[in-house]
């Protein structure tokens, strides 16, 4: 990764090492969440104070008793709509918060692309500065979204910016980080209080850990499971709960897991955990392969 370093560098005096406080890159912070912020309130802000001006106010609030409101068609449609108008002022600020995210997020990859690699946080560096920049602009599309009346866009979200990819059919739970650099496959399932994170800062003027985390087809995360940068979960893992694993790790995949750091569940113990019989496992065993031979259809 390209690093530029700057002529001042202090150095310390026990190892010799170079130590640099961390550009903090406030003005840079400020402006990126006023743009966010700000600009995707504009267009549904007109919207709502022109509904309100030039309808709600004149034939519901301004009606001349409380039977006018009900026997007069306008007052009646002012009432009604109200709630509708609020919601679609509510899409039109989430789209445009990730519409002016993702001209933001398309900018700093276009001056520095993220990629694989080791960030040495004693030297300051345009890898860096924008790393930081990133993950700043997105925990407020992230916190409006996943937080907000409609969870399950966020998914979409993701996506349309460009912090992460994320397949069809998967659903992610309220979790922590996984918020960028992260590559998630179809029909997958990642459980509440979930850790994905693809960044691992090793003390507080250590190096950052930036490696793509990646989680394959038809995995299930059963919750709190816990994975660092550059971890490799392949297809058809299902992972139980706090079943988890340090940075770099690789599931192999197709089987059960669980512990920390995780591994393989054997058959009588897993049918232990579960409290089914033989029998009922095989069952289950036939009703997954005809799920699957659906899916393939």
């Amino acid at each position: 990764m390209t690093i530029e370093k700057e002529e001042s560098v202090t150095v310390d005096k026990d190892t010799g090492a170079p130590q640099n406080e961390i550009n903090l890159q406030f003005h840079w912070y400020l402006f990126s969440f006023f743009i966010m912020y700000f600009g995707s309130l504009i267009l549904p802000g007109i919207i709502f104070m022109g509904y309100v001006l030039f309808f709600f106010i004149p034939y519901f609030l301004q009606a001349v008793n409380l039977v006018a409101i009900f026997i007069n068609f306008n007052s009646m449609i002012a009432l009604l709509i109200t709630p509708l108008i609020l919601m679609l002022c509510y899409i039109i600020h989430l789209f445009f918060l990730a519409f002016l995210t993702r001209i933001l997020w398309n900018i700093t990859e276009k001056n520095s692309p993220s990629k694989d690699g080791v960030i040495p946080r004693n030297i300051r560096s345009k890898t860096l500065n924008y790393y930081h920049i990133r993950s700043f602009m997105i925990k407020y599309p992230k916190f409006a979204f996943t937080k907000g009346v409609f969870p399950w866009l966020s998914n979409w979200m993701f996506n349309f910016i460009g912090s992460n990819e994320i397949g069809k059919g998967t659903t992610i739970e309220e979790q922590v980080c996984a918020d960028k650099f992260i590559q998630i496959g179809n029909n997958s399932y990642i459980g509440v209080n979930s850790v994905l994170t693809s960044h691992l800062v090793e003390g507080i003027f250590g190096r950052t850990i930036y490696f793509k985390l990646k989680v394959g087809d038809n995995v299930t995360l059963g919750g709190w499971n816990c994975f660092a940068s550059g971890t490799r979960i392949n297809d058809d893992s299902y992972l139980l709960p706090s079943a988890s694993g340090g940075k770099h790790y690789i599931v192999k995949g197709n089987n059960y897991y669980f512990g920390m750091p995780l591994r393989k569940v054997f058959k009588k113990r897993l049918l232990n955990y579960l409290n089914l019989t033989e029998e009922e496992a095989n069952n289950l065993k036939l009703f997954k392969k005809k799920v699957k031979m659906n899916r393939e259809k």
